[in-house]
């Protein structure tokens, strides 16, 4: 799994956490078009530990394939209901104010 973090100009967190694989594909479904790029999730690898800690403390965070969303639904950060999927790969959001 790949993670990157932002900071916004408030200093607010923007994370991006996806699994490796998925990086340089665009996902298409109806009028959706998503792009999942190493300008946004990074091309570093993150340790479980890692993304957990991002999950935990961050403020704004997309996320993007199987493993990262189980990750997160097994640390709790989310719930398999809150998925939405694009060409069956689920992603999430997570946004706190």
């Amino acid at each position: 799994m790949l993670l990157r973090i932002h900071r916004s100009a408030e200093n607010r967190e923007v994370v991006g956490i996806c699994d490796r694989e998925l990086v340089g594909k665009t996902l298409n479904e109806g009028p959706v078009s998503i792009s999942i790029t190493s300008a946004f999730f990074g091309d570093t690898p993150a340790s479980e530990e890692e993304i957990r800690r991002a999950l935990d403390t961050s403020d704004n965070i997309t996320m993007f394939g199987e493993r990262c969303i189980t990750l997160a639904i097994e640390h709790g950060a989310i719930d398999r209901e809150s998925c939405k999927f694009v060409e069956g790969i689920p992603y999430a959001t997570i946004i706190r104010l």
